[in-house]
């Protein structure tokens, strides 16, 4: 499972909400970096902790088991990564895509305070101008075996 928004969307609670659903290991590296005291916004390191949880993902997956991963995965070229890789194990693919307003975003990320530095909103705009040009089409909706 996929789950794919922006920051403020809802990714993390949408995917406890899965987890519980359906029992699977949930991948969310603004944890692990919060965990190890980095800065969520640290490219490199949030890289690094991506290709970790992937290479556990995989594992999960090869088990038989249930990989949330809730990345953002703002680009249709990493969905369809993640996809492919999935789908030549064997493990059903879905997508769930979280569409939200930019002012909710906003108003979202200035409540939880959880930004440091804090963002702007013109830097909200911004990623959710990118978002909305990296929707998912009708080819990769019907690339995955669901889309929520």
């Amino acid at each position: 499972m996929v789950v794919s928004g922006l920051p403020g969307s809802g990714k993390t609670t949408e995917a406890k909400k899965l987890q519980a659903e359906r029992p699977g290991v949930r991948f969310c590296p603004d944890e692990w970096m919060a965990a190890l005291g980095a800065n969520l916004w640290d490219g490199e390191l949030r890289a690094r902790v991506e290709g970790l949880q992937w290479e556990l993902a995989l594992d999960v997956l090869r088990a038989g088991g249930t990989a949330i991963i809730e990345w953002g995965t703002w680009g249709r070229d990493e969905r369809e990564r993640l996809r492919a890789e999935a789908a030549g194990l064997g493990a059903r693919t879905e997508l769930f895509f979280l569409d939200v307003p930019a002012d909710v975003l906003w108003t979202r990320i200035q409540e939880r305070g959880m930004e440091d530095p804090p963002m702007k909103h013109e830097d909200v705009v911004a990623m959710h101008e990118f978002m909305q040009s990296q929707r998912p089409d009708e080819a990769e909706r019907s690339a995955f075996d669901e889309v929520l």
